[in-house]
Formats: C-alpha cells, structure tokens, sequence
C-alpha cells in the first residue's frame, strides 16, 4: 500500500466499524419479537450475501477460475470469519454478561500482534505496544470496568475462541488476494457463513426459531423484514466488504485496531437509537482507542521512511511493509 492511501483505506475500516457498529441496535429488536441468535445472524448473512451477489458476479466478470483459487479464502471467511465467530460469541453469552464477551472478543488486535510477535520472533515497535495499551484501556472504560471480574470459564473460553475466529477474518481479508474482488469475497462467504449455520439450526444443533410479527423500532412499528432487510445491507453487507477491503489495504493489524471503532459507534448507536446512557468515562474510552489506533498507525509511517533510499526525499510515495502479517498470514493458511 502506498503512503498516500493511507487516509483513505482508514476510511474504509472507519466505515466498515460504523455499519458493524449499527447491528446491536438493529437486532435486538429482533431478539425480543422471538428470533433466537442463529436464527437472526443466518436471515442476516444470507440476505446480505444475495444483496451483494449481482455486484459480486460483475467484478468476477465470468473469470470463476478466480474464485476457484480463492475458494480457501471463501471458506475461512464464511466457516470461520462469519459463522464460528457468531457461534462462539452467543455461547458465551449463555453463561457470561454480554460486556465481559464483548471485551475478550475484541481482543482480537492483540492476539494478531501477539502471534505476529511468536512468529517472527521480532519484537513489535514501541509505537505497537503503546497502541495495544491504550487501546485495551479503552475498551474497558467504553464497555465498563465491570466487565472485568470472576466469571464463567466456559464463557471465557467461548469469547476467547470469537476472539481468535475474527482475528481470523482480518488474516483471511488481508492475504493476497489474487484476483478476487473484496466484495466476491464478502458475497460468497456471507452465503457460504448463512448456510453452515442455517443447516447447523435445521438439524436441531442450535437453538433456530424466527418471528414474523411486526418489530417495536424507535417507537414505530415495522413488518419484520424492514429492520432485517437494514441489518443486511448496512451492518452485513456494507461492513464485511468495506472490511475485506480495508483489510486488504491495510494489513491484518492495523485494520483490526481501526476495527475497535464498532465498539464506540455500538456505543453511540445504542445512545441514540435505543436511549441506553452514555457516560464520560465512555467518552474517555472512546479517545484512548482513537489514540492506540493513531499509535498503531504511526508505524506505518516509520516503515515508509524506513523503505526510502537515503537520498531520496519523503515527499516519494514508498511501498509499505505490513511488519511481517503477510508472512504470519501465509503461513496460517
């Protein structure tokens, strides 16, 4: 990626937060009427994936040969990117508070940094490590300090294993990508996420139960589909391929820091939308994760300059190295 990109690709991941972070408020008004969890996260992955299929197949331009080279990518982001990491998140919930689940999910920054640190056996910059503990900081402060306390094991080792399954989908969206368009990607695993789940729920695997009467939204009632078909294109369909493709452009870790937005913008959401209180220590939070992903995004930078001939100014656009995710990457899949 060159410099010069940079502002635009943060872009991307900022909008792909905000249209994740619109899901909470969308959905639990579905969760209420009667949709259990698999129920709501499979009508959501397979309506959005259908909603992106048309745009899907006109970057693919007929080239299937593409797809079938990525068909690896298509099935870790469906399996693992989409279902395994809903499956996990709504296990935990079962025995742990929702606050605690969401603070090990979004844990997923720091395993990537953590594991590019094993393998490699590089040590990252400072400005990496700073990041890392600002943005945890942030985290609890946004999700609440109550998060952390003495909980279910088995609820922790479900959030944790969300945690490694959506540090998962930011390796998987950052690889090469060998000709297949972001949104492909997106479509396809969406549908491929949908149908390993819709089958897990037929077969009496999980709990699948739908509702079909009208949803309570912001005081105004609304046939079902409304809040369904929003939930699909903007917290599904918009976010997983501006995701992909901001993961694309900007390597696994640095996409998955700007991913911690969604927190602060469900935050925001769920203050507008649904009227739950927003508090200045919220607030604070929100600015430590801004400043942690501003530390992690400063190494970009320093990498840049670093790739520069000496003799030759700044002002060049250098190719950016991503601090050894593409190699941790390739050698995972």
């Amino acid at each position: 990626m060159k410099l010069s990109s940079l502002p635009g690709s943060l872009i991307i991941a900022a909008v792909a937060a905000l249209s994740f972070g619109t899901s909470g408020a969308l959905v639990k008004p579905m969760l209420e009427a009667g949709w259990s969890p698999t129920a709501a996260v499979t009508a959501r992955a397979l309506t959005a994936g259908v909603v992106l299929l048309p745009f899907a197949l006109y970057s693919l331009r007929g080239r299937w040969s593409v797809l079938w080279l990525g068909r690896w990518r298509v099935l870790g982001m469906g399996i693992v990117g989409v279902a395994a990491t809903q499956l996990a998140y709504f296990a935990a919930l079962q025995t742990i508070p929702v606050s605690t689940a969401l603070l090990i999910e979004f844990l997923a920054p720091l395993i990537l940094v953590g594991f590019v640190w094993v393998s490699t056996k590089r040590m990252p910059r400072r400005t990496v490590l700073l990041g890392s503990a600002l943005a945890v900081a942030g985290l609890v402060l946004v999700i609440g300090p109550g998060a952390i306390r003495a909980v279910d094991p088995v609820g922790v080792v479900f959030a944790f294993g969300a945690a490694i399954a959506c540090a998962v989908f930011f390796v998987v969206a950052a690889r090469p990508a060998e000709g297949l368009p972001p949104i492909a990607l997106a479509a396809f695993g969406l549908l491929v996420g949908g149908v390993v789940l819709g089958v897990l729920g037929v077969c009496g695997l999980l709990p699948f139960t739908a509702s079909f009467a009208d949803l309570n939204v912001l005081d105004t009632v609304l046939p079902w589909w409304v809040p369904l078909l929003v939930l699909a294109v903007i917290s599904t369909a918009v976010a997983y391929a501006a995701g992909i493709t901001a993961a694309g452009r900007l390597g696994s870790r640095l996409a998955s820091f700007v991913g911690l937005l969604e927190v602060i913008f469900a935050s925001l959401f769920a203050w507008l939308l649904l009227g739950e209180q927003l508090t200045p220590v919220q607030l604070l939070g929100g600015l430590l994760i801004l400043g942690g992903i501003a530390a992690v995004g400063e190494e970009r930078v320093e990498l840049a300059a670093e790739s520069l001939p000496p003799e030759e100014p700044l002002r060049h656009e250098a190719a950016v190295v991503d601090s050894g995710e593409a190699t941790a990457a390739a050698s995972t899949h």
